[in-house]
């Protein structure tokens, strides 16, 4: 069912293509107007800024920017694509890059002059499509960290430092599920490493959830298969297998929803994508620490009544910690109607002129070099330490930073892995069923 709707979508996207001179521009943009699509409302003062810079540069150009919420962005995109209702330009996600790029539905970006070494490391090449082509500018970049209720912390006696220096094991959990468990408060006021615990009456949890992580767990279980050394795929970028069927990664995903099981991690039951989020467990006081994404800095700053630290992931066994490094880009659709501003458009927000100019609002970390500073001194003048965040990307010695995976079938990746975590999660059901789930993953990769 799956593969027929692709390929019911990948015809209906052809025939837009090949139709879509005759339509009408449903953008309702004007000649000389270039559209621009994000889903970030709090990066939308920094990219109008970004506009005015552009054009200033550009006075025969304007930028009309365009910002929808993370779900209706990406039905209103697939619906653009089909009835030629299109941005010129949008902001890109590598879980969505693979399959755009299989629909030809992006244009390249090959004469743009994207060199790898103008930012981050990594992040240039992770938008090379599999015909060798450039299908998008790198823009920004993120990675994930221990965000935790400082009050919290203090009342366990747990230190700043010792949050910064915790290691874990899949065997028995490690200083991370030392502090997890003594974080864990019941309701008769007994630490889940405490005589007497009562798990199923728990007043704080030690860890926050942000539910079963789909196919990738970002902000799950990543840091953890991550520094145990296991990869989501057989290649860094456009991998033919996955690896969820490894001894490795399954021991993780034990260990990792055991918490929840222990009392020590907010249950599953508690958790839902559109109220109770991680975030919002850890505001309301009934989490007390989380993983979390550095494009979540400001939201967990702004809790009223609560101060928040954040700590570095934990080193696994491999001595090293881990973080996947997560990097959005801008990318011109096929079927732009004005590819030339577009592609003045992309150059420009891809420069330091406008990465600076969005480091300076201290909402994300933009991908240049120069962005990323402008950025960092930004956090500080808000009295934000950010660097359990930063020092992933310059420590290459201690830390593994590890891309989203790019391949193909990625929807269909993830509509087969996330009812299969959320079982073993809500359920208990057994890892080894990952087993036949990884089976049916890599024959549709097969096809």
């Amino acid at each position: 069912m799956r593969l027929r709707t692709l390929t019911a979508w990948a015809g209906a996207l052809t025939l837009s293509l090949v139709t879509g001179c005759a339509q009408g521009d449903g953008t309702g943009a004007s000649p000389g107007t270039v559209t621009y699509w994000l889903w970030d409302a709090n990066q939308l003062p920094a990219y109008q800024a970004c506009a005015k810079g552009f054009e200033k540069e550009n006075p025969e150009l304007r930028v009309k920017i365009s910002q929808l919420g993370w779900s209706d962005y990406w039905t209103k995109l697939t619906a653009g694509f089909i009835a030629g209702t299109q941005p010129d330009v949008f902001t890109d996600h590598l879980q969505k890059f693979g399959q755009f790029a299989e629909l030809e539905v992006l244009e390249p970006l090959d004469d743009l002059g994207i060199e790898d070494s103008d930012y981050q490391p990594g992040l240039a090449a992770n938008w090379i499509g599999q015909d060798g082509r450039r299908y998008g500018a790198p823009k920004d970049w993120d990675t994930v960290a221990l965000f935790y209720n400082k009050k919290m912390a203090k009342d366990a006696g747990l230190t700043a430092g010792e949050l910064d220096g915790l290691s874990w094991n899949p065997e028995d959990g490690g200083t991370f599920e030392k502090a997890i468990a003594h974080l864990t408060v019941d309701g008769k006021g007994r630490r889940g490493d405490e005589p007497g615990f009562d798990k199923n009456d728990v007043e704080v949890y030690g860890l926050a959830s942000n539910g079963g992580g789909y196919a990738d767990g970002q902000t799950q279980w990543s840091p953890f298969t991550g520094s145990a050394g296991w990869s989501y795929t057989d290649k860094t970028r456009w991998g033919t297998e996955y690896q969820y069927d490894s001894e490795t990664f399954q021991s993780v995903v034990k260990w990792y929803f055991g918490l929840a099981e222990k009392g020590y991690m907010v249950p599953f039951s508690d958790y839902n994508v559109q109220s109770n989020q991680a975030n919002t467990q850890v505001a309301a006081g009934k989490a007390a620490a989380t993983f979390d994404g550095a494009w979540m800095i400001s939201t967990y700053a702004g809790f009223k009544g609560m101060d928040i630290g954040t700590a570095l992931t934990p080193a696994g066994p491999t001595g090293k910690r881990a973080t996947m490094m997560n990097g959005l880009a801008d990318s011109i659709t096929k079927a732009s109607r004005n590819k030339a501003g577009a592609r003045k458009w992309v150059a420009y927000l891809a420069s330091d002129a406008c990465q600076t100019t969005v480091g300076r609002h201290g909402v994300v970390f933009p991908a240049t070099p120069a962005g990323t500073e402008a950025a960092v001194a930004a956090y500080a003048k808000k009295g934000l330490d950010v660097s359990a965040f930063t020092e992933p990307v310059a420590d290459k010695k201690d830390f593994r930073t590890f891309s989203y995976p790019i391949t193909n079938y990625a929807a269909d990746v993830t509509a087969l892995m996330q009812p299969a975590m959320e079982d073993i999660y809500g359920n208990g059901a057994p890892v080894s069923g990952l087993d036949e789930t990884n089976d049916q993953i890599n024959l549709i990769l097969d096809q």
